[in-house]
C-alpha cells in the first residue's frame, strides 16, 4: 500500500493589503516531511512517501507564480512516484490565490488529474477552512478539527490517515455529503472551549455513531475571504447514502438553530474599555487581545492603535507584543542598546488600518532569533516607551508561548497588561492570564464583519442578512 504526502496550507484574508509569496512558506520533502508525523508507525504494512508540502502564516493573498511553482513541482512528485494507492494532504483550506476563483479547488482538480481517479485522495483540514463543490468532489475523504483554539491538529491529520487506510484495505470509496450551511462568524465567536460551539462539536462522536458514519465534520468558515464559497459547512462520509445524508442534514440544521447563541468567550470592548477593565482588576497579568491586527488570522501585525492608546492613556507597567516594522528594527540595531532614538512604528505594511506611530523610545535589547512559521532570521528589537515595553519584530510575529518571552529576558507575568495580537488565547496563554479580555480594534481581521467591504460573498448569509430564512 503506497501513499503519497503532501499539502498546501495557509489562511488568507482578502482584505489584508499583504502578499503572501515564497518567503512566507516554509518547503517540505524527504525526511524532514515525514518527520512532521508520526502514524506512519501505526501503519506497519504502508510505505508513505514524501512528496511536497507547503505551509505559511496566515496573511493576504498568495503571489500567483509561488502557486503555480509549487503546483507544477507537487504534480511532478506524484506522477514520479506513481502510481499511487492513496495521497494524504494536510491543508488549511482558506487559501486565496491571485487570479484563482477558488484555490483549493483549482489544487484538487490538478492533483485528483495527476494522480488519477483510482487514487484515493483524503484532506485534513482547519475548522476554519470555506468549502466548496470544485474540493468535495475531487476529494473521497475529508475530515476538520474539532478544537478551536487547535488542539486537535496531530490528532486530525491522524484521522485523515486512519480513514485512508481503512477504506484502501475494504477497498470502498466512501458516501460524501456536503452542506454550505449559510452562515459565517469570526472564530472568536466559535470557539468550542465555550458554548454553543462546545455543544455543537460534542454533537460528533454520538451522531458518528448513531448514523454508523465512517467521519462527520463541521466547518465554521473563514470570514474574512470574501470570496464566493465563503462559508459555514457539514461533511458526513460513510457508506449507506441514506444514513451520511439524514446526519449531514441533521448536523446542518442544528448549526443552523444555534446561530444567534454565539458569542465572544470573553468580555469584549473597545479597546480602552479593555483597559478600564484591566486597570481594574485585582490580579495580573491581565491579558488584552488586540483582535483586529491577529497575524495569526491574517492581519498584518503593524497597526500601531493599541500602543498609542496605552501612551495616550498613560498606562504604566504593560507589555505590548509586538509590532511588525523591519525599518524600526534595523533603526535600533544601528542605534544600539541603550539609545534614547526617535521612530516611527508600524502603519508601513497596512496603511488602511493604521498610520505610523511617532515616539521616542530607549532600546532595551536587541536579538537574533528564528521565525517559527517560516524558519528563517527574525531580528528582534525590545523597547522602553514611558510605561510600556515594546516587541518590535523583524516578520510578523505571533507571540504564543512563555518561551518567546523568555529568550527576550521577558517575563508576562511581572506585568499589569500584556497586549497580544491575537483572536482568541491558545491554551498556554489563558494558564498565565489573571484575567483575559477581547479588544475591537483595526485591522485586516476587524471582529465587526457587518461593518467590512465584502462585494462577492454569496448571498443570503447570516448575520449579514439576519431575517433569512433555511433549511439543508
Amino acid at each position: 500500500m503506497r501513499i503519497g504526502i503532501g499539502g498546501f496550507s495557509c489562511e488568507c484574508s482578502t482584505f489584508s493589503p499583504l502578499a503572501t509569496g515564497m518567503d512566507d512558506f516554509t518547503l517540505l520533502a524527504g525526511d524532514a516531511l515525514l518527520q512532521q508525523f508520526g502514524f506512519p508507525a501505526e501503519f506497519p504494512d504502508v510505505q508513505f512517501i514524501p512528496l511536497l508540502r507547503a505551509r505559511a502564516l496566515p496573511g493576504g493573498r498568495i503571489e500567483r507564480r509561488f502557486y503555480d511553482d509549487f503546483l507544477h513541482d507537487l504534480l511532478g512528485e506524484v506522477d514520479r512516484q506513481g502510481p499511487l494507492d492513496g495521497l494524504l494532504l494536510p491543508m488549511h483550506g482558506a487559501a486565496s490565490v491571485f487570479g484563482l476563483e477558488d484555490a483549493e479547488a483549482h489544487f484538487f482538480t490538478a492533483v485528483r488529474q495527476a494522480a488519477g481517479p483510482e487514487c484515493l485522495i483524503s484532506a485534513s483540514y482547519d475548522l476554519h477552512g470555506n468549502l466548496s463543490a470544485g474540493v468535495v468532489d475531487n476529494l473521497d475523504i475529508l475530515t476538520a478539527y474539532r478544537t478551536a483554539p487547535h488542539e486537535d491538529w496531530y490528532e486530525t491529520v491522524t484521522r485523515a490517515c486512519d480513514l485512508l487506510v481503512t477504506c484502501l484495505r475494504r477497498r470502498e470509496v466512501p458516501v460524501a455529503v456536503h452542506i454550505p450551511v449559510p452562515i459565517l462568524l469570526p472564530g472568536e465567536q466559535t470557539g468550542t472551549g465555550w458554548e454553543p460551539a462546545a455543544g455543537l462539536y460534542g454533537m460528533l462522536p454520538r451522531v458518528i455513531e448513531e448514523f454508523g458514519l465512517l467521519d462527520a465534520s463541521i466547518l465554521v468558515g473563514y470570514v474574512w475571504a470574501d470570496e464566493p464559497r465563503s462559508s459555514a459547512s457539514v461533511v458526513a462520509l460513510g457508506t449507506d447514502a441514506l444514513r451520511v445524508g439524514q446526519a449531514a442534514e441533521a448536523l446542518a440544521q442544528r448549526f443552523w438553530d444555534l446561530r444567534r447563541d454565539f458569542r465572544f468567550g470573553v468580555h469584549a470592548g473597545s479597546f480602552d474599555v479593555c483597559v478600564e477593565w484591566a486597570l481594574a482588576a485585582a490580579e495580573h497579568p491581565v491579558l488584552i487581545s488586540d483582535s483586529g491586527d491577529n497575524p495569526t488570522a491574517g492581519g498584518a501585525g503593524d497597526v500601531a492603535h493599541a500602543l498609542g492608546r496605552l501612551l495616550e492613556l498613560g498606562v504604566e507597567n504593560a507589555l505590548c507584543a509586538g509590532i511588525t516594522d523591519s525599518a524600526a528594527v534595523a533603526a535600533c540595531e544601528k542605534a544600539g542598546c541603550g539609545a534614547e532614538i526617535p521612530l516611527e512604528l508600524g502603519g508601513k505594511l497596512d496603511p488602511l488600518n493604521g498610520t505610523p506611530l511617532r515616539v521616542t523610545s530607549r532600546v532595551v535589547s536587541l536579538h537574533s532569533t528564528v521565525h517559527q512559521a517560516s524558519g528563517r532570521p527574525n531580528r528582534v528589537a525590545v523597547l522602553q516607551c514611558r510605561g510600556v515595553v515594546v516587541i518590535l519584530t523583524e516578520r510578523r510575529t505571533p507571540f504564543h508561548h512563555a518561551k518567546q518571552f523568555a529568550e527576550l529576558g521577558l517575563a508576562p507575568e511581572s506585568f499589569k497588561i500584556v497586549v497580544l495580537k491575537i483572536g482568541y488565547l491558545v491554551p498556554e496563554l489563558q494558564r498565565m492570564a489573571a484575567l483575559s479580555l477581547l479588544a475591537l480594534t483595526p485591522g485586516a481581521v476587524n471582529q465587526d464583519i457587518t461593518g467590512l467591504s465584502y462585494r462577492r460573498l454569496g448571498r443570503p448569509m447570516f448575520p449579514f442578512d439576519p431575517d433569512m430564512e433555511w433549511r439543508p
